[in-house]
């Protein structure tokens, strides 16, 4: 009968001892999670959770981050970045800039309706991200007014029809593009902006007159219908079209409020999260930079103070919750910055330095390249790119990753 009794002890033991895990381990398989998944293992574990502490796996952790190719575009091939450059008034050029060390510049030729006869080219905004190689461009001067869906390899471009905006003398009409992506679910890109309408009284300040004024509203355009559609939300809208919108992974979403919360806009069901920034009391001042950008498989804001030498890199963990920010990074540079323009594959952000010359800091080895062209104010945008050599909509084109 001893036999029996040892036996009973030794699965005791072995199921006792199959409930450890060894701390070398865990801090392997944790380091290489997504922010959401680590966020919740934390509260698995006491220990697990102090790792969030811990500098020596927060440096493996943010290595296994920014080493990941961006999903969207997977490094096979015909990857470059897309630099929408402000110059001067009626001043702007698109480039497509790829090697090593952006060696390499195509100045693309912009499509017809921004072009203004014997003055230049109106002022432009790039929505977004370019999704799928297509990009979807806006004039931004004064009224908006043209929207256009733009493949440059192909050259094929869409002009978006009107939407459901009024326009009389009495009032000024105002259209915010807040995002452009593609529905997977619907295989279908759509546009969603919001249209508002204000009046200026004699001490310059907006006014809304209810009684002279129609109601501001959302409404989202469908490639697929061609039409645009009014949507019944109460959503904060963008604060700022500078670096304030990315499209990743299905959502759009964009800086509201005073760039106090992030909006996170699903499109194939038309469901949004708002998600408040981790901002201290003190960052609520008009000298204080939020940018938002998109660092391989995250959401993340970049904050700096204007013309220092210092920015800070926090992403999200899951969307509506403010505990799941995570700071990641803190970099000290040697040069004053003015503010993000946006960000490459593989931890490459880019920044206006305070002389006008674009440059890109390499979060893997600190380094910093200049890009060789100059960039006036906070205009200049860089996006990911990826050639696609299909027309606008046709599905060969459609290569995103299936969570996408």
């Amino acid at each position: 009968m001893a036999t029996p009794t040892t036996n009973v002890k030794k699965m005791k033991m072995v199921s006792s001892n199959s409930n450890y895990i060894p701390d070398h381990l865990s801090f392997s398989i944790l380091s290489k999670l997504p922010v959401k998944s680590l966020k919740r293992f934390s509260i698995v574990r006491k220990s697990w959770s102090l790792l969030i502490q811990n500098p020596n796996f927060i440096n493996i952790f943010r290595n296994n981050l920014i080493s990941n190719s961006h999903p969207l575009y997977g490094g096979d091939g015909d990857v470059s970045l897309v630099l929408n450059q402000f110059v001067g008034t009626y001043d702007w050029n698109i480039y497509l800039i790829s090697g090593k060390k952006f060696e390499k510049k195509v100045k693309l030729d912009l499509p017809l309706p921004f072009h203004l006869p014997q003055v230049g080219v109106t002022p432009i905004r790039v929505v977004d991200s370019a999704i799928n190689g297509i990009l979807c461009i806006y004039d931004c001067d004064g009224v908006h007014t043209t929207t256009v869906l733009w493949n440059p390899a192909t050259e094929e471009k869409i002009v978006i029809p009107p939407g459901h905006a009024e326009f009389q003398s009495e009032f000024m009409t105002q259209i915010f593009p807040h995002g452009f992506g593609y529905d997977r679910v619907g295989d279908d890109y759509k546009i969603i902006q919001h249209v508002n309408y204000y009046t200026i009284d004699d001490e310059n300040h907006l006014l809304h007159l209810e009684d002279v004024m129609p109601d501001p509203f959302w409404e989202i355009f469908s490639l697929r219908s061609n039409s645009w559609r009014k949507i019944d939300f109460d959503m904060p809208t963008i604060y700022s079209i500078f670096n304030s919108a990315v499209y990743f992974n299905g959502m759009c979403h964009w800086l509201g409020e005073s760039d106090t919360l992030l909006v996170s806009f699903k499109l194939c069901n038309e469901v949004y999260f708002v998600t408040p920034l981790p901002l201290e009391d003190t960052q609520y001042d008009d000298d204080f930079v939020v940018s938002l950008t998109v660092l391989n498989e995250s959401v993340a804001i970049i904050t700096n103070w204007k013309n220092t030498t210092s920015f800070q890199i926090s992403i999200l963990g899951e969307f509506g919750v403010e505990e799941s920010w995570i700071r990641l990074f803190d970099v000290e540079l040697l040069s004053t910055i003015e503010r993000l323009i946006g960000a490459g594959e593989k931890g490459n952000i880019f920044f206006r330095r305070d002389d006008g010359e674009l440059v890109c800091f390499d979060l893997t080895t600190g380094l910093i390249e200049e890009i060789g062209i100059k960039g006036e104010r906070c205009w200049c945008q860089i996006a990911i790119y990826k050639k696609n050599p299909h027309l606008i909509g046709d599905k060969q084109a459609i290569s995103f990753p299936a969570n996408a």
